[in-house]
């Protein structure tokens, strides 16, 4: 009998111990969320119609970054610069349809660097590129050495786009479309892309295993893709959409005028027409941010939140017909600019809002920072850490952007630096250099072009020198970086076959 007793004694105190809850490891974890052409539309930016309490919970408990900007309003350039922390200029890589190790091989991405460091680096959805939605289930342009395990999520959005509507019939994911969508939330391709995501939390709960796990949405980016309750949770006459003037464009350099009108279809849409687009966008970020929602509360559920440092960002802003122009690739305040909130251990609980300039390149160095690495020589982003600790000490005074834009006697490169209280652009065409100029205290939405303005004119020289030095470091070979390969050219995409209607 007494046998018996030990005997369940021993397999009962097995059993505990079995299902004792692993202590958290003393290093910090990282969440990494990145949604795709996200703008400021959210709550805790200001916006008075967004709907996105979860964003905005997420901004509450850490430290919002109002003036952070990329460095390419494109989805592939600018994510392959965050990856890397590094400049275009210095990845090579400015076009879609480049995988990274085209044209810099040897370099240790972020999350390649996490793994060195015995972190468990994990994806789930998109993080490199892909083109969305035509790429939604594979694994686009992504790299294998950035990362342990991968999922490509594939949800209804994707088997229903015959369902779309759209300003051409023959859609792609540069053209305005849009779908109330069927089914619940979990059946979506973000709505699975949160399932596996919050799977993933849950193994690292009981695993105890360090990890940087990379939840990648495809939404808000076309097709404008979101259950019904979500459009029904915004009015649409709530909805306005800013006129834009062929006398505007006449203040323009030409190459700034280009990336405007770019897509001659999204020129002068008809009232009624841009409102239901906005309205779509609108509803599709509440259905993202929902999404994100579901991964917060996991992360809260299994106790990491104690433990895991959280990011969100977007890879680039986005116009909602401001300018007249619709989508990205401007080197306007709407497209380079971004959200970016982090939150966790070691970063102040003050619900601050910091309108100090800061760039994408900052990821890299900052998460390194934050987990007590030193991140690779060749980074050209600075650590943000001081800042998530309370410092306000200037750590730069300019976020720098760039843009190619194709004209017609071949392309204008331009780039653009963001100050506390200026926007300077400059675009070099042919042989000739061209200026834009912006006060953001009196103009904000980048409408009055002051480069030509006498009373501006030593600001705008002032500016000048500041932008000129940018661009050379920019350029600048980085040190430790490996081989870098110009004029690669973009992986040549197989013929598609566009979805008819059943």
């Amino acid at each position: 009998m007494k046998l018996f007793k030990y005997l369940f004694l021993f397999i009962l105190a097995g059993i505990i111990i079995g299902t004792k809850p692993i202590e958290p490891s003393a290093k910090y974890n990282v969440l990494f969320i990145v949604a795709d052409d996200l703008n400021c539309a959210i709550g805790a930016y200001g916006d008075p119609l967004a709907k996105t309490p979860n964003l905005d919970r997420l901004a509450k408990e850490g430290l919002l970054f109002s003036d952070a900007h990329v460095q390419y309003p494109l989805c592939g350039p600018s994510r392959v610069s965050f990856m890397t922390g590094i400049y275009p200029d210095q990845t090579k890589s400015k076009e879609l349809r480049l995988y990274v190790r085209q044209t810099i091989p040897d370099v240790v991405t972020l999350g390649q660097k996490l793994r060195i460091e015995n972190y468990h680096s994990v994806r789930v959805g998109k993080i490199y590129h892909y083109h969305n939605p035509r790429d939604i289930g594979t694994a686009g342009h992504d790299d294998s050495f950035t990362w342990d395990r991968t999922v490509n999520p594939y949800g209804l959005d994707k088997k229903e786009e015959h369902k779309l509507v759209g300003l051409k019939k023959i859609l792609d994911g540069g053209t305005l479309s849009w779908l109330e969508a069927n089914g619940p939330d979990e059946a979506q391709t973000d709505g699975i892309g949160a399932t596996e995501t919050m799977a993933f939390l849950d193994e690292f709960a009981k695993s105890g295993e360090n990890f940087f796990l990379a939840f990648g949405l495809y939404r808000p980016h076309v097709p404008f893709v979101a259950p019904k309750a979500y459009f029904d949770m915004y009015n649409i006459n709530d909805f306005s959409v800013p006129e834009s003037s062929q006398a505007y464009l006449q203040t323009l350099p030409k190459p700034a005028a280009k990336s405007i009108r770019a897509k001659q279809e999204q020129v002068d849409l008809d009232a009624a027409l841009a409102k239901k687009i906005k309205h779509a966008y609108y509803a599709t970020t509440s259905f993202m941010d929902a999404q994100i929602g579901r991964v917060l509360d996991k992360l809260k559920e299994t106790g990491l939140d104690r433990n895991t440092i959280v990011v969100f960002t977007s890879d680039h802003g986005y116009h909602l017909g401001e300018h007249g122009h619709w989508q990205k690739q401007t080197l306007f305040n709407d497209a380079t600019r971004v959200p970016l909130i982090f939150t966790g251990p070691g970063v102040i609980k003050d619900n601050i809002d910091l309108d100090i300039p800061v760039e994408l390149v900052d990821l890299y160095p900052t998460i390194m920072d934050l987990l007590g690495f030193q991140a690779p020589k060749f980074v050209r982003g600075k650590s943000l850490k001081p800042y998530l600790e309370g410092s306000r000490l200037p750590i730069r005074t300019s976020a720098l952007t760039e843009l190619k834009v194709s004209m017609p006697k071949g392309m204008a490169n331009g780039y653009s630096i963001k100050t506390k209280q200026y926007r300077l652009t400059q675009w070099k065409y042919i042989d000739s250099l061209y200026y834009e100029l912006y006060d953001h205290r009196y103009d904000s939405n980048e409408l009055n072009n002051l480069a030509d303005n006498i009373s501006y004119r030593s600001v705008r020289d002032s500016l000048k020198q500041v932008i000129r030095v940018r661009i050379a470091e920019a350029k600048k070979y980085p040190s430790g970086l490996g081989r870098q390969i110009d004029n690669v050219l973009p992986w040549k995409e197989p013929k598609r076959i566009h979805p008819k209607a059943k």
